[in-house]
């Protein structure tokens, strides 16, 4: 699978405890803040639930030198 780059781009102060649990768990910690994780039906669904306080991107493959 490939892999997406998660941003968070709005503030969790005044959200839903189980919002802000899950922007922790997805591994951001302040807004404009980014992590890298792999494309999975799991991080697609906690990025679903939270998708109006992040911007999701792909990041394209390195690829290999022979």
């Amino acid at each position: 699978m490939g892999q997406i780059k998660v941003t968070q781009k709005r503030s969790v102060n005044g959200k839903r405890a189980d919002h802000r649990r899950t922007i922790r768990a997805l591994g951001l910690r302040r807004i404009n803040h980014s992590v890298v994780h792999e494309d999975t039906p799991v991080i697609r669904g906690m990025i679903h639930k939270v998708q109006y306080m992040v911007e999701v991107e792909e990041v394209k493959a390195k690829g290999k030198k022979k």
